[in-house]
């Protein structure tokens, strides 16, 4: 691949170990991954350099990570249905109980912590609407499309018209819980617990880690890999008709 010309979505989507230098960093590889290397590290005044280098150095291979491009498409679709939306149901209660704790016993020498429960319970209320709006409209037709493609069959036009329109729509819907999750680590000095920190307060602020961590991964395989393999398959239908 041609580092210099690609996007990083693609680059990350080809080997996701570099989606960890990308975030070491704080490039944005899912969200904003239609950018190229040299793009995003003028805005951060990064030298790409560095950025080249680092992956130039990534053992050869993928290191065993999942090739999720090379997945078909309504497999991909299960897998984030399963594993990431699954994911958000269980641990954002979780979350919320623990901001909920936090924000009574620590909250009047930390006030930053309403803040953050604040924008999490946003995200939670947000995320449950789109993982619905998923599960009951775009991945269905993403599965009736191969379904088609394998059988011969016709496919039955969607009410949403092209494909394109719910994809912009969970892309707009993704862009606004980045926006909140960059947030929250700038508020939290990237999740680092204050010195007075008990135990609950350390794990709250290690599951919103993780809980932005599978964020981001869960964003990049719909964003990078999911969503414009889609888009290319119902052109696919186009040419045929």
């Amino acid at each position: 691949m041609d580092l210099q010309n690609a996007f990083i979505g693609d680059i990350v989507a080809e080997d996701f170990r570099t989606a960890a230098i990308f975030k070491r960093h704080k490039i944005d590889f899912c969200c904003n991954g239609g950018r190229t290397i040299e793009a995003a590290c003028t805005a951060k005044k990064i030298d790409p350099a560095v950025i080249y280098k680092a992956i130039d150095e990534l053992p050869k291979g993928n290191g065993g990570d999942i090739d999720f491009s090379s997945w078909p498409l309504d497999l991909l679709a299960d897998y984030v249905e399963r594993i990431h939306h699954r994911y958000v149901e269980e641990k954002t209660p979780i979350i919320q109980a623990f901001l909920d704790k936090l924000c009574k016993v620590h909250g009047g020498r930390h006030p930053e912590l309403f803040e953050i429960k604040e924008l999490f319970d946003a995200s939670a209320q947000d995320l449950g609407a789109h993982l619905k709006k998923e599960e009951l409209i775009l991945f269905p037709f993403i599965k009736n499309m191969v379904k088609a493609k394998q059988t011969g069959e016709p496919l039955k036009q969607p009410q949403f018209g092209s494909v394109e329109n719910p994809v912009s729509m969970m892309k707009h819907e993704h862009n606004v819980e980045g926006e909140r999750f960059r947030k929250i680590a700038e508020i939290t000095d990237d999740y680092t617990p204050p010195a007075d920190a008990c135990n609950t307060y350390r794990v709250a602020f290690a599951m919103l880690q993780e809980f932005e961590d599978d964020l981001h991964r869960h964003i990049h395989i719909e964003n990078n890999i999911l969503f414009p393999k889609s888009i290319e398959l119902e052109k696919e239908f186009s040419v045929e008709a």
